[in-house]
């Protein structure tokens, strides 16, 4: 920066500028809450059909979340243009008052063009008569002293400058169209962010060179600015996209078989570098849609540690996949590379998939603690599992999805497959929460009703539970209860079984009854069908007695379908674990109460924290003016108390040292427990409603309907498959 530019600098329109964005960003402020509040809200309610469940409600969503962004964008320019125009008119200041103070010590300072200056000192009128000869009014310590001050705050201040004007051209080049979610204080932090990048990349680019304590460091740093927009896009587009995958190829083959302390850093660090491209998937600058296109080029390059002994190490895809296990990547992103993986694998057909990415390329293990990373799919689909449009995407090919199912019979990817399933169907991201989950789409219900077919295949379709999905396909089915409800209840039960699914009647009765039977038989499973029947009977009786008008008839008839129904699920899981003779084994029956006990924590820390991962639709909507659950009301509503029940394993009433659904009980057991469990639930849900109804009368008739619904599942699952006699 020029002396005189900063001398004589004319910050008034830069203040200008800055009201400017101040009222810019009020006003986007206003347009974010009015998006929100009214705009989303109200599509998120709104009972959509046809082309508008999709298209619209997709193009509405989007847009508000265009609208905070722009607020983001705006506010983050906003304060940096302040921040930015506060340092210059302080560093304007310093150089006055220096220049000033060098006056008044008879030095003159000059503007000698392109960044340079001059200090001299005064010629004195009288130096011909000074006998000591001194020509000047002062020393060169003076002149010198001056020279540096001045230097010192030119040089802050075109730093000031020019890291404000960098980062602000990358904050605005991170989305081609639309605006950038990055948000930062001031000046300051921005310019610190993409340092901290330029830093870890150069280090990132000579990795023999990095000691235990710079990966320290380095990991320290990451784990800072893994979520930083600008840290992560300058970061990853500096290593480039071949580098990225070296560097990491490096980490992996010089720390191989790491224990203890080690372990545990590297372990950190993959995590910390998954963030971190995650978050820099998502930017839209030109280098960093290089830098996409390059590493999905890279997918079948050999990437080998510099000091490796085998001339085969690991593909670009291996590679890449071992980075995918954290955060959320950029849909686009997914979908490209997703594609040409797809591809890959159908080499090998259903039975030969794990020979084509073990074979030959196990000379590293790509992944710290968990598995080896030789099959890119385990990682990829794990990536989808917290992006849930993606995973959409990914499994809207019945015929993929299919033979992705059927190849968990010879690879170990059942567990992650099972997680990109989950978040696919549900819509919400493995580990997230939403203070209200989307609505199920046609197309997420179609593919769960794609997936239930293939479950409920009689020739293997139930060994699938088996390989590592038990656990995803319980919360899936937690998650579709009034869909399955639907299916259970028939025509015109829509009134009482409540659903903001766009295809609510979507799934087929024996495709779910098969479905629910092979899922109660993993523990994991059979323990989230049952949360998941009881919070979405909770729901409804939510619902159903704070807004009596949701159906046209009597009461009874209400309390009657919502019992019949949770004797019906809740029978044909008990019934087919009897059929599997497995429910009198200590072992099963342990991991049973140990299964409940921990999705019981799952389940009450999704409704604590807000309608969210594997819970989709259990907050029930009706037809228009229907009440909708919110956020808050399972934390104290009939749901929430019917997991607390479940989770401290209350004694059933009249049964000393029974507890609903615990203690290896037998059907009639079992049977005992949905039917006191629902009488609760009534009871709790008649008392918080000020709804006055015989006790005795209500639990009669509420035990009767269980019973009914019991004893229907039996008929409704032999229909469905064939059991032993």
């Amino acid at each position: 920066m020029d002396l005189d530019a900063l001398r004589h600098g004319d910050f008034s329109k830069l203040g200008e500028a800055v009201t400017d964005w101040e009222q810019m960003t009020k006003k986007l402020a206003d347009l974010q809450k009015d998006a929100e509040s009214n705009l989303k809200a109200k599509a998120d309610t709104a009972r959509w059909a046809g082309v508008n469940a999709t298209v619209s409600r997709e193009f509405i969503t989007k847009t508000a979340a265009e609208f905070a962004d722009a607020h983001t964008q705006a506010d983050s320019i906003t304060k940096i243009l302040s921040d930015t125009r506060g340092e210059l008119i302080s560093y304007q200041t310093q150089l006055n008052a220096a220049i000033t103070r060098g006056a008044q010590q008879h030095l003159t300072v000059i503007d000698t063009g392109e960044g340079t200056f001059t200090v001299t000192g005064n010629t004195r009128p009288d130096w011909a008569s000074d006998p000591s000869g001194r020509t000047g009014a002062t020393d060169q310590k003076a002149v010198d002293d001056l020279r540096d001050e001045i230097q010192g705050i030119l040089t802050q201040a075109t730093q000031s400058d020019s890291s404000a004007a960098k980062v602000l051209r990358l904050l605005v080049d991170q989305a081609k169209y639309g605006f950038a979610d990055a948000a930062y204080s001031d000046r300051d932090s921005a310019a610190k962010a993409v340092a901290a990048a330029e830093k870890l990349a150069k280090m990132a680019k000579n990795p023999a060179d990095m000691s235990l304590d710079d990966i320290k460091n380095f990991n320290r740093t990451m784990a800072t600015y893994s979520g930083d927009s600008l840290f992560a896009e300058r970061f990853t587009t500096r290593l480039g996209a071949k580098g990225t995958l070296q560097f990491w190829t490096e980490m992996t083959s010089a720390h191989a078989g790491a224990k203890g302390s080690e372990l545990a850093r590297m372990k950190s660090l993959q995590n910390n570098l998954s963030l971190t491209l995650a978050t820099a998937s998502f930017s839209d600058s030109e280098a960093m849609r290089d830098w996409k296109k390059n590493l999905v080029a890279e997918r079948n390059t050999n990437f080998r540690g510099t000091d490796a002994f085998s001339p085969i190490g690991a593909l670009g895809s291996q590679v890449i996949s071992s980075l995918m296990r954290a955060g959320q990547y950029d849909t686009e992103f997914l979908d490209d590379y997703r594609k040409s993986l797809f591809k890959a694998d159908k080499v090998g057909g259903e039975n030969n998939t794990d020979a084509v990415w073990v074979k030959g390329y196990d000379a590293l293990d790509l992944v710290f603690g968990d598995g080896n990373g030789r099959d890119p799919l385990e990682g990829l689909f794990e990536g989808l599992s917290h992006n849930p449009e993606a995973a959409v995407h990914a499994f809207d090919s019945k015929s993929d999805l299919d033979r992705l199912l059927a190849t968990t019979a010879y690879t170990d990817r059942g567990p992650s497959l099972g997680h990109a399933l989950e978040a696919a169907v549900t819509g919400v991201g493995l580990g997230d929460s939403m203070a209200v989950a989307p609505p199920h789409s046609e197309t997420q219900v179609r593919i769960m009703a794609n997936i239930m077919e293939a479950v409920a295949q009689p020739d293997g379709g139930a060994d699938l539970v088996g390989r590592g999905m038990g656990e995803s396909f319980g919360h899936m089915a937690a998650s579709y209860m009034p869909e399955i409800s639907r299916a259970f209840g028939g025509p015109n039960s829509e009134a009482i079984f409540l659903s903001p699914s766009d295809a609510p009647a979507g799934l087929q009765r024996t495709d779910v009854t098969r479905f629910l039977s092979a899922v109660s038989l993993d523990p994991s499973g059979r323990a989230a069908i049952i949360y998941g029947e009881s919070i979405y009977t909770g729901s409804l009786l939510d619902a159903h007695l704070s807004d009596p008008s949701l159906f046209e008839g009597n009461r009874d008839d209400v309390l009657k379908g919502i019992a019949r129904n949770a004797g019906i699920i809740e029978g044909i899981s008990a019934r087919s674990v009897a059929d599997a003779d497995i429910q009198a084994s200590v072992e099963t029956e342990t991991a049973y109460n140990e299964s409940l006990e921990d999705q019981g924590n799952f389940f009450n820390t999704v409704l604590s924290a807000g309608i969210g991962y594997g819970t989709a639709v259990l907050a029930p909507s009706g037809p228009a003016g229907a009440v909708y659950a919110g956020a808050g009301g399972f934390i104290t509503g009939v749901a929430g108390m019917a997991v607390g029940r479940l989770l401290e394993g209350r004694e059933l009433e009249g049964a000393m040292d029974e507890a609903v659904y615990r203690n290896g009980q037998d059907l009639s057991g079992t049977q005992d427990s949905v039917n006191q469990q629902t009488q609760w639930s009534v009871q709790d849900a008649l008392k918080q409603h000020h709804v006055n109804a015989p006790e005795d009368g209500t639990n009669t008739l509420i035990g009767n309907a269980v019973n009914e619904g019991w004893e229907s599942s039996e008929t409704i699952l032999r229909d469905s498959q064939k059991r032993p006699n």
